[in-house]
């Protein structure tokens, strides 16, 4: 069995997945990874469970997408220092914000411009360095991040961005040579800064990928492909495909069906995937929002601690106050300070600690 990881609200869990794999087409052969001891101070799995400076234990984690899009260190710093200090260990960051046109404003962060003629990784002031102090933040704080490559919608580019730039779309996108190409040129740029980090928690290959009218063979196939790359590139760190759960068979109920061009279990057989991921939508799923999210989503908590198999679970999304004002709030934002948040995490980070599940 492998870890999962759950996000509420969106929740994120990590989940594990059958010893059996099944080798991948041999068109998508994934290059040799030698496996190594661990380095000091990284992020690993352990059965079930993931290990952490020494310590295997449930981890208790949000989402602060935005975080490495702030021009202003000392927001950034700001941020960090209340997430380490209420106790959470894991964050999960837009490691991706794709242009198809080049902002003027020096202020305005973007970190890959996306063409057909041309593509440009911004490696200035105003791209990749961004993420390179909220990495170098997190290491000084011990904590860790999630990041992924590229956003399956359109927020912050993403595959619309890719689509728009190489002429694929987004049922094509996974087996689309342009794009892949270029995908691949900036996984191996990011990757490059940070395969030394121990604050990396895991490389994650997309936000929420699928598509309505392919074959599930093409997101697996992609999945082996691109995870096998990414451990070539830095086999200390791991590495997650970043799925919502989709395609269960079995009389599972909507949505967690084959429609959308995955198949979770098979997914999780791919050698180069270390945990699986899935996202819960409780507001979605009919519960009244007028509850609050911590009489929605505390339940949810509870029951992801107790069950075997579920080694941490993730927020979305963390919320506070900066020098520019109130963050961005999406109905699902916790803010720090706030009862919902000592619901949600000061009382969770509590329970954690205090269960025999560590």
């Amino acid at each position: 069995m492998r870890a999962f990881w759950t996000i509420f609200s969106s929740l994120l869990a990590i989940i594990g997945a059958s010893p059996v794999r099944p080798k991948a087409p041999s068109q998508h052969v994934a290059p040799s990874v030698q496996q190594r001891a661990v380095p000091a101070g990284f992020a690993s799995t352990n059965g079930t469970q993931f290990t952490i400076d020494g310590q295997t234990q449930y981890l208790v984690g949000t989402n602060v997408y935005w975080l490495a899009f702030q021009m202003n260190d000392a927001d950034i710093d700001l941020v960090l220092d209340q997430l380490a200090t209420s106790g959470i260990k894991i964050v999960r960051i837009w490691g991706f914000n794709d242009v198809t046109t080049i902002p003027t404003d020096p202020a305005t962060v973007w970190f890959q411009y996306l063409s057909s003629s041309g593509s440009v990784i911004n490696t200035g002031t105003n791209g990749l360095q961004r993420l390179d102090y909220v990495v170098a933040g997190a290491e000084k704080r011990g904590l860790k991040l999630v990041i992924p490559f590229v956003n399956n919608w359109q927020d912050y580019g993403g595959v619309p961005a890719y689509t728009a730039a190489f002429g694929s779309d987004g049922s094509t996108w996974f087996k689309h040579a342009p794009a892949q190409a270029q995908y691949q040129a900036y996984i191996r740029a990011v990757v490059a800064r940070y395969a030394a980090s121990p604050a990396v928690f895991a490389w994650e290959l997309a936000n929420e990928p699928r598509c309505m009218v392919c074959s599930t063979d093409d997101i697996f196939n992609w999945a082996t492909e691109t995870s096998a790359l990414v451990k070539s590139l830095d086999p200390h760190h791991m590495v997650t495909l970043g799925d919502e759960g989709m395609g269960l068979t079995g009389g599972a109920w909507l949505p967690y069906w084959l429609t959308y061009g995955t198949d979770y279990w098979r997914n999780l057989q791919i050698e180069t995937i270390d945990f699986g991921t899935f996202h819960m939508y409780p507001t979605n799923y009919g519960i009244p929002s007028s509850q609050g999210h911590c009489a929605i989503e505390r339940p949810w908590q509870e029951l992801a601690v107790q069950t075997e198999g579920i080694a941490g679970d993730a927020f979305w999304q963390a919320g506070t106050v900066l020098s520019t004002g109130k963050t961005h709030d999406d109905t699902f934002t916790l803010y720090h300070g706030t009862e919902e948040w000592s619901c949600l995490v000061t009382d969770h980070v509590a329970a954690i600690r205090n269960a025999t599940r560590v």
